[in-house]
């Protein structure tokens, strides 16, 4: 068995920074990693960052394959159709992949951010706790 891998790096000027687009294809699969250099980058600084960090990018981010639900309230799934509609057609694919690797990391993010609180919400709950056991023992 053969598997293709293949990845380019593309430099352009987005009219803020030096941007690089790096996608990957291994074995079907099709990958794209954004990378904002500031300014414009020599070819040595392109060459030493491909060196480098290359390994450390996350091209496939984390494989949700599950398909979301449509939702029961009609007022929510129309405004879901809206949102689709809104969306352009014709999209290439590293910016379908840059768009799905942001919606993981938000929903990441997201899910950090919940358990965050909970963890802080414990810890206050378990400070009152003590506390009211100390006042109990006249401390």
């Amino acid at each position: 068995m053969q598997i293709s891998v293949s990845s380019t790096l593309t430099v352009y000027h987005d009219g803020q920074f030096w941007v690089g687009l790096a996608e990957h294809v291994e074995g079907g699969r099709y990958g794209a990693a954004r990378i904002v250099f500031g300014a414009e980058p020599s070819n040595e600084e392109i060459l030493r960052f491909v060196a480098s960090k290359w390994a450390k990018l996350s091209f496939f981010g984390h494989d949700s394959t599950e398909a979301s639900k449509p939702a029961k309230n009609p007022k929510r799934r129309a405004r879901e159709a809206a949102k689709a509609l809104k969306q352009p057609a014709m999209s290439t694919k590293a910016q379908q992949a840059l768009a799905a690797q942001r919606e993981a990391m938000k929903q990441e993010s997201a899910r950090a951010r919940s358990q965050r609180r909970a963890d802080e919400a414990e810890a206050r709950f378990e400070q009152r706790k003590l506390k009211r056991k100390q006042k109990h023992r006249g401390h």
